[in-house]
């Protein structure tokens, strides 16, 4: 009979308390895997399928779903404990606030993962390069972080949380050293937003840590930087209000690039123009205009010394390196890759050992590195060409070949002259 062989195992089963107690346990836990089983399989994963449909994120890396599900067992696990028959009721206790303890560490690490995913949401906008919001959501993370491990030992103890929380008063001062790092780069990212000092994708340069290129990344405690040789270099955010450093930032909004460099001139070099000079150069269309309004003025001021006007020594002249000044100018004026709304200089520095410096000052119309270097070497390409033509050199100092062709010269056989022989015949006709 079903119902008298059901009778005698439950009287079995009454004969042996362990055996029942093992059961019960066994039944329990497959229970709590069973319920796992079903909200991560079904629930879990057509809701994380929904979502994605309406919102293309990938939601189920942050994990925020995954882990509250596992709430779940461990709620069938607390509440079924007590029907386990034979357990010590210090058993049932430990069981309970264990799984106490590890829904209080689930809720947070979801928690966590649900302020990443915010941040993920948020970096999708077009301001959030200019106000990031990651290192206070790392602070809000080591304020949760710090709350669930009060209430964790809390329940793991058995004891009310506002008996712990009664401690930290006497380890305020502990914290505070502990935290230290943490206050600091909070109140830095805190200045760093408010003031707009940097932004993701900004460029900046920090030579003293070994820093230049892009910012990638924004955190509460560092600031990500990739070098241009592909390197990321990982810099305390409180540097950057402690430390100075450079942001390139307003080049780039600009527009512009600047190009600061000079040509070192031979000043032996330098000399005023003969006419026979002056009339070659009138074929250069861009100094056209300037030698004629030249010439006029220099002829009205020469027109003033009357008779002291008779020495070229008391006139003024048109110099070889004022007419390369003037074309280098004027050339930059017309070039296309120069912007024509940015300051434009061509001036003379002070002489040097090295030569004479023309230093070219002026901006690019783009701020790419590739397309700013070809403009750049573009322009002196035609400027160290174009030098001869003005009765100019450019200095360097003596190599190795130009002292081997100065020492060829000199120990050169020079030849000798033919000396003239007398004509015997008009000395002796003589």
């Amino acid at each position: 009979m079903p119902t008298e062989q059901l009778t005698g195992w439950i009287y079995w089963l009454d004969a042996h308390p362990y055996l029942q107690t093992l059961l019960a346990s066994a039944a329990l836990i497959l229970a709590a895997w069973l319920c796992n089983w079903i909200v991560k399989r079904i629930l879990v994963r057509g809701l994380y399928k929904l979502l994605r449909h309406a919102r293309p994120l990938e939601i189920e890396n942050f994990g925020v779903f995954k882990r509250l599900s596992n709430i779940v067992p461990a709620l069938v696990l607390a509440t079924g404990v007590q029907a386990v028959p034979g357990l010590p009721e210090a058993a049932v206790t430990v069981v309970r606030n264990v799984c106490g303890g590890f829904i209080v560490l689930t809720v947070a690490l979801a928690l966590g993962g649900m302020l990443d995913l915010i941040n993920a949401l948020y970096q999708r906008r077009s301001d959030a390069r200019i106000h990031p919001i990651k290192g206070y959501l790392q602070v809000v993370k080591i304020v949760l972080y710090a709350i669930a491990t009060i209430l964790i030992i809390a329940t793991l103890i058995d004891r009310s949380p506002l008996i712990l929380l009664s401690g930290l008063g006497a380890m305020a001062a502990v914290l505070m050293l502990i935290f230290q790092d943490t206050l600091l780069s909070l109140v830095a990212s805190v200045q760093i937003t408010s003031n707009d000092l940097i932004r993701v994708g900004d460029w900046v340069e920090m030579p003293q840590l070994n820093a230049d290129g892009d910012v990638i990344d924004i955190a509460l405690h560092t600031v990500k930087v990739q070098n241009w040789d592909k390197t990321i270099t990982s810099i305390p955010t409180k540097r950057f209000i402690s430390d100075s450093f450079k942001n390139w930032r307003g080049m780039q909004e600009s527009g512009g690039r600047r190009i600061k460099r000079s040509l070192y001139l031979d000043q032996q070099s330098v000399h005023f123009l003969d006419a026979e000079e002056r009339k070659r150069l009138y074929r250069f269309n861009l100094l056209e205009d300037y030698l004629a309004s030249k010439r006029k003025e220099i002829d009205a001021w020469n027109a003033r010394l009357a008779e002291r006007g008779q020495e070229p020594v008391n006139t003024r002249r048109v110099t070889n390196i004022g007419s390369f000044r003037a074309y280098v100018e004027r050339y930059l004026r017309s070039h296309p890759g120069v912007h024509q709304h940015m300051t434009l200089l061509v001036r003379q520095l002070s002489p040097t050992a090295d030569g004479l410096p023309l230093e070219i000052y002026c901006f690019t119309n783009t701020v790419a590195w590739a397309e700013y270097e070809a403009i750049q070497s573009d322009i002196f390409d035609h400027l160290l060409a174009i030098l001869p033509e003005f009765g100019l050199r450019v200095f360097q100092h003596p190599s190795g070949g130009d002292m081997r062709d100065w020492c060829d010269a000199v120990n050169r056989p020079q030849p000798r002259m033919q000396e003239v022989a007398p004509d015997r015949s008009q000395a002796q006709g003589s």
